[in-house]
């Protein structure tokens, strides 16, 4: 099973720690891309920190992004899981797993980056800005970037395995799997039922997923279709519906009333 996640925009800042090495990461498969991008990002932010900003759609409160983006290169990093920060991975909290699902989430767990394309827990990366919808000079929307190659390294992630993607629609326009991978892809749609009536509300949705992530990890859960997963977080005590499988996969409703 792998578990594929947004990145979040709030990203803790490393006070020390090695600087970036771009070959490190995983999926090596997709270095020739992140230099791409990241020398793109770098420059701008360096010879132009004024159009960045427009281009990065940052206002006047957060112009210390254009300039941690544009020393990038030398940057103190930190684990991925360490990075990242806002509700879902507050409610994920990796650091507050036992050990042993923390080493699934080695295994089981990858993020989408704009950066970066596909991370996984354990790659050690700066503190950086660069939201999936910029469109970056000289190279184009950063959706389209990452839609040639990003696929090869998800399939090489999952295996033959199920994928969980519980990408934003942002996320979910890098790549977007194709129909002979439906068996064994489930979505994830977070309602909020409040007097009998329900909604899709960011909080909950986000908060939600970060701890069906947490459970799934902490059970050690390893389900191989949709419906295995369903039953999974059945078992975990979650309400959760299941629609008919479409060519895009099939999509799951948490049904919650409270976070």
């Amino acid at each position: 099973m792998l578990i594929l996640l947004p990145p979040s925009e709030g990203k803790s800042v490393p006070r020390r720690g090695k600087p970036l090495d771009l070959g490190a990461l995983s999926h090596p498969g997709l270095t020739p891309t992140r230099e791409r991008v990241f020398d793109a990002l770098v420059g701008l932010c360096a010879e132009d920190p004024d159009r960045a900003a427009e281009v990065l759609g940052l206002g006047p409160t957060q112009l210390d992004d254009v300039r941690r983006n544009a020393t990038l290169r030398e940057a103190p990093t930190t684990r991925a899981d360490a990075l990242y920060t806002g509700v879902l991975y507050d409610h994920l909290d990796l650091a507050g797993l036992d050990a042993a699902a923390r080493r699934r989430a080695t295994r089981q767990v990858a993020v989408t980056s704009s950066l970066f394309g596909l991370v996984r827990p354990g790659d050690r990366l700066p503190s950086y800005r660069l939201a999936g919808g910029v469109r970056l000079p000289g190279l184009g929307p950063v959706a389209a970037l990452w839609r040639p190659v990003l696929g090869e390294a998800v399939l090489e992630a999952a295996g033959r395995g199920l994928l969980v993607d519980l990408r934003s629609s942002t996320y979910a326009a890098f790549w977007r799997p194709t129909p002979d991978l439906a068996p064994r892809v489930a979505t994830v749609r977070v309602l909020h039922e409040q007097d009998g009536r329900r909604s899709v509300v960011s909080h909950f949705n986000k908060a939600t997923k970060g701890r069906l992530v947490a459970a799934l990890l902490t059970a050690g859960a390893s389900p191989g279709t949709p419906a295995q997963l369903a039953d999974a977080l059945r078992d975990l005590g979650w309400h959760v519906e299941t629609d008919a499988p479409t060519a895009a996969g099939t999509r799951l409703d948490v049904v919650v009333r409270e976070v």
